[in-house]
């Protein structure tokens, strides 16, 4: 119960938003083990985490942000003590349970680089993810640095940059980046417009916060974003049911235009008093949100390495296997988050933190 109290459950600044941490890692589960086989979803589930990543780091740090070792230390260590400790649990579990010991997949693995190089060996398979967030984390400040002096259309002629020269590399015969397909679909360069639908969502709440109170009437955005995913989500239907399959195509929706209808509803669930977003903003859907990150990530082990091995010939059938499984790893993840993540992510911070609370304060606010 002590735990349970310290988490404030409901408090943070934007709480949907952390309801939609919980969903979307929900979404992710049932695209990688559906209740039937093979019927795996459209919609690009990772643009919804990737834009919400640009949001919560820009509004976050935007304002304190400078370019001296004392604050891009503390920065970093923030972001290492929240992604890293879990990982490196559940990465070295899984390298016990899968056998895997070939070095140069180890290095790549444990240092988060293994997304940047094709053929990619995933030890943990959705921490391909990882490589694109962490890929943003770094380059972050320079983003901010940038807005703060050029305007959001120069980070925004920046990451188009980055993109076009990672494509350019990408021409060379190196596993490094490899091949165009690769940048676009895997890499923090070619989903650089999910990241950036947060960070101008991030800008546009800074501004609006800074003059008043952010709330509004209505449900015209909240409605509008819906709708507009939906459309996307019809369109990909569409797409994936004409073959060959256009990769331009799916690129297109899933990479560009998507991030504009999450941009839109997140803006409504953050200012908007709707059925939506107080669904979002209950604790049952914060405590999800909070452990989500552990959900994400054991999610495909107790999947590979249990459910499908073990428990589906045991239980015979499929549905009642992936709801179990559902509910157990959702149970093992809030375990992990309470004993594990959470704990070690405030030592870590306190402990380099030292009398310094200027950096990381804020962020108990959003996570």
């Amino acid at each position: 119960m002590n735990a349970f109290s310290r988490l404030k459950l409901g408090d943070e600044k934007y709480p949907a938003l952390t309801g939609i941490r919980a969903l979307g890692a929900s979404v992710v589960f049932f695209d990688h083990f559906p209740p039937w086989a093979n019927a795996h979803l459209t919609i690009n589930v990772m643009a919804f985490f990737f834009a919400l990543s640009g949001f919560l780091i820009f509004r976050i740090y935007y304002e304190q942000v400078e370019l001296s070792r004392r604050w891009l230390s503390k920065y970093f260590v923030n972001r290492w003590a929240r992604i890293y400790p879990v990982y490196f649990l559940l990465l070295t579990l899984a390298v016990c349970v899968q056998h895997d010991l070939r070095p140069w997949v180890l290095i790549q693995n444990y240092t988060l680089t293994h997304g940047l190089f094709y053929p990619s060996d995933f030890i943990i398979q959705p921490s391909w993810s990882l490589t694109a967030e962490e890929c943003f984390y770094f380059l972050a400040p320079f983003f901010m640095i940038l807005a703060k002096r050029r305007g959001l259309t120069a980070v925004f002629l920046a990451g188009g940059a980055m993109l076009g020269a990672t494509l350019a590399i990408a021409q060379l015969p190196t596993r490094f980046l490899h091949t165009s397909g690769f940048v676009l679909s895997t890499t923090f360069f070619g989903h650089f417009m999910e990241f950036f639908a947060g960070v101008s969502l991030a800008l546009m709440v800074i501004g609006i916060e800074a003059r008043g109170h952010i709330a509004t009437q209505g449900n015209r955005w909240t409605k509008a974003g819906l709708a507009a995913v939906l459309l996307i989500v019809i369109a990909m239907l569409i797409v994936y049911g004409h073959q060959p399959l256009h990769q331009g195509i799916v690129i297109l929706l899933n990479n560009f235009l998507m991030p504009v209808p999450i941009a839109m509803l997140y803006w409504g669930l953050i200012r908007e008093n709707t059925w939506l977003s107080r669904l979002l903003s209950s604790k049952l859907a914060g405590l999800l949100g909070r452990s989500s990150y552990s959900f994400y990530l054991l999610h495909a082990l107790v999947i590979d390495s249990f459910s499908v091995p073990f428990l589906l010939p045991r239980l015979g059938s499929r549905i009642t296997c992936v709801i179990l499984t559902f509910i157990l790893t959702w149970v093992a993840s809030i375990l992990l988050f309470l004993c594990y993540e959470e704990p070690l992510n405030i030592f870590i911070r306190r402990k380099f933190r030292s009398k310094e609370k200027w950096v990381g304060v804020r962020e108990t606010l959003f996570k």
